[in-house]
This record gives C-alpha cells, sequence and structure tokens, in this order.
C-alpha cells in the first residue's frame, strides 16, 4: 500500500515523539515501507549540532537507531533552512516530493487556542501535501 513514508523529528524533542515512531516504525514494516526520517536545521549551530553536517549525521544515526529498533529500511534526510522556524511547513511540503513519500506521519500536540490563529504544522501538511499524512496525536 505504502512504498515510502517520511517521518519529520525535530532532535531536540525525540523523546517526544515515541508514539509517532511507534505507528511509523509498525507500518513499515507492515508494508515493507522505506522510512525517510526528515530533519530541519538551520546553517548557524544549535543545541544539536554545530555544522549541518553534524545535524546530518546526528540525524543519519537516529535513522539507523530506529530502522534496527523496528526493523525496518530506513534512512535520513536532512534539510539546511535559513530559519526553520518560519519555514518549516513550507520545507516539509517540499521535502515530501523530494524524497518521494506517498505517507507522511507526524507528530502533533492536543489543539488548543493558539491553532486558531495559527496552524499546526501538522495541519497544514495534512492540508497542502500531495501525499497521505496520518498526524499522530502525543496524548
Amino acid at each position: 500500500m505504502f512504498q515510502k513514508i517520511m517521518v519529520p523529528v525535530d532532535l531536540a524533542h525525540a523523546d517526544r515523539l515515541d508514539k509517532a515512531l511507534k505507528c511509523a516504525g509498525n507500518m513499515g514494516k507492515q508494508f515493507d515501507a522505506e522510512i525517510v526520517y526528515v530533519g530541519v536545521t538551520a546553517a548557524t549551530p544549535s543545541s544539536i549540532a554545530h555544522t549541518p553536517e553534524e545535524f546530518a549525521e546526528k540525524l543519519k544515526t537516529f535513522a539507523s537507531s530506529q530502522g534496527e529498533t523496528y526493523g525496518i529500511k530506513a534512512s535520513a534526510h536532512a534539510i539546511t533552512s535559513h530559519d526553520p522556524t518560519t519555514d518549516l511547513d513550507p520545507t516539509l511540503l517540499k521535502a515530501v516530493d523530494e524524497v518521494g513519500a506517498d505517507l507522511v506521519i507526524m507528530a502533533s500536540h492536543i489543539p488548543n487556542i493558539t491553532d486558531y490563529v495559527w496552524p499546526s504544522n501538522g495541519g497544514t501538511i495534512a492540508g497542502h501535501a500531495k501525499a497521505s499524512v496520518l498526524v499522530v496525536r502525543d496524548k
């Protein structure tokens, strides 16, 4: 059914992605689909990595670990953005096409009042991606 599943990850908050990561791992195994873990970073140093190259290596290590954990084909796709905070949605939408994903599985939070003013990343991706999107709430 699905051949390539894209999973956006924020390495700074990987501990909050358990439910979405488990869902992706299980679906990847069920459909024998490759999981592509996508991470977006800035060119400037961050709490995760000093350079985009270091970030790409950490994302690759993360993807490899997920592949071993779930027994799936896993790869990493790191993207450098001039401002990941404001560019995240268009960057992720572009990544869907770049990696050839036919499903996106992403974590989201329980909606709150600010979501009526600023749409969530999951809502924006679900509304505009050419692929199917599964938004997994953390609670």
